[in-house]
């Protein structure tokens, strides 16, 4: 019998040099933004207070399917990349499934998730800029650690607002933020006005990320050669994390199959990007019929039960207004363990992706995800960040389907992290203390009227 290949790995020569830019290639292109003073549409200059510029050209650009990697950012990215493309076998059996189950293992990186795909480039950019000192948000706390790794890879000074709720839940990822010199500060917080309005407001709020968004932008605005950076939502960073996709194109091809269905967790939008669009791109050239599922929250679900329209990236109403699927930028979300997907929208490429049926989504409640990521745990041996078991549970059903159907099937995901500093998370759910949040219709609609 022909022995099964576990692992698929690139030489480091084979690192993509390029990022792929979706928007170039699509029909229907995302709406601008809009600058919610003067109503009109945003230009790449209108960012320049806020972002790096060339982030502000990335952000812009409708027209280059292809951006060049920087040769000091492809340096950086060594250190990790490219990443493993495995077959998850031992899942497979579990199962007892047809289907070919594969995963993109971006949990090797040094902080531990996919986030330092987009924290090097954007790091890098501020500095070539001249810019000494940026800021963030963070949620779960994996764009802080990647931002605050990719600072100090830089020479940055960064402060990072990190969702109170997860402040106090995920002590080690403040202190993987501390260990690369980054500053951490909970939000709500005093140090801004946008906090000391919420904190007035609401004494006991444990933040969300479009309150940890204000405070960023706001620090930002007021320290002078500072720029504010995102881990998500973006177009930029949707950008940056397509060399996820690449390398998994390539991989696949070594594997010699091609993804029926490719999967990633959804909070803003990052990781589910940087493994879609590459093969989205086979896609709209009428060339493959893969279908691209998002796997978010049954408590934060905006790409479900959402609505498309225009709504602010945060809660005070700093950023332009973003086409998305939203569920109005005032939305508090349930306190569960998977900090990264408790956000409000969808990045607009999304959005407008979702709205042109080129992709799906689905929403899944947090104990399923859990349930998957155990199983997964003990079949493959690493232990997933709650937000990527959102993917794992979406897969396990595409599997289940495939052995009901008799079918083969040919399933790849996004492993955007692993959880070795979300074991709080697991103990809970180990003890029987985790339980199911759902939104009701009638939040939704209270949540989206008053954004």
């Amino acid at each position: 019998m022909m022995e099964k290949r576990k692992k698929f790995i690139l030489p480091e020569a084979e690192i993509p040099t390029q990022w792929y830019n979706v928007t170039a290639e699509m029909k229907n292109k995302p709406q601008p933004m809009i600058n919610p003073q003067t109503k009109e549409p945003l230009k790449a200059e209108d960012l320049y207070p806020l972002f790096a510029e060339e982030l502000s050209r990335q952000e812009m650009n409708q027209t280059d399917a292809w951006i060049d990697i920087p040769e000091e950012v492809r340096e950086k990215y060594k250190i990790y990349r490219p990443s493993p493309l495995v077959r998850a076998t031992g899942l497979e059996k579990a199962l007892g499934t047809p289907a070919h189950i594969y995963f993109k293992n971006e949990s090797v990186s040094p902080v531990g998730s996919h986030k330092l795909n987009s924290a090097l480039p954007q790091a890098y950019y501020n500095k070539i800029e001249g810019i000494t000192n940026i800021t963030t948000e963070t949620g779960a706390g994996q764009w802080g650690t990647a931002l605050a790794f990719a600072a100090k890879a830089f020479d940055l000074e960064l402060a990072v607002y990190m969702v109170k709720i997860s402040y106090e839940q995920k002590p080690y990822r403040r202190s993987l933020m501390q260990t690369w010199g980054a500053q951490v500060i909970p939000s709500p917080s005093m140090s801004t006005k946008a906090g000391r309005k919420i904190i007035t407001e609401h004494p006991n709020y444990q933040g969300s990320l479009g309150t940890a968004i204000s405070e960023a932008i706001e620090l930002a605005m007021q320290t002078p050669n500072c720029k504010y950076t995102l881990g998500s939502v973006l177009n930029h960073v949707s950008l940056h994390q397509t060399i996820i996709g690449l390398e998994a194109e390539k991989q696949m091809a070594m594997a010699d199959e091609y993804p029926d269905v490719v999967i990633g967790c959804f909070g803003g939008g990052s990781n589910f990007s940087g493994i879609s669009f590459p093969f989205l791109r086979h896609n709209i050239a009428g060339k493959t019929n893969t279908r691209f599922i998002a796997a978010e929250p049954a408590s934060c679900p905006k790409l479900t039960r959402g609505e498309f329209r225009y709504d602010f990236g945060d809660e005070t109403g700093y950023t332009p207004l973003i086409p998305m699927y939203t569920l109005g930028h005032k939305f508090a979300p349930a306190n569960i363990h998977a900090g990264g997907l408790r956000y409000h929208g969808a990045g607009s490429i999304v959005s407008q992706l979702l709205k042109d049926k080129l992709i799906e989504a689905v929403s899944i409640k947090q104990l399923e995800t859990f349930e998957a990521g155990i199983l997964f745990a003990r079949t493959e041996g690493i232990i997933p960040a709650p937000e990527s078991t959102h993917a794992i549970a979406v897969a396990v059903r595409e599997a289940l389907q495939a052995k009901e159907e008799g079918k083969e099937k040919v399933i790849l995901f996004n492993l955007s992290g692993h959880g070795l500093v979300d074991m709080a998370a697991y103990d809970q759910y180990l003890a029987g203390d985790l339980s199911n949040h759902e939104v009701s219709d009638e939040d939704i609609r209270k949540f989206s009227a008053e954004s």
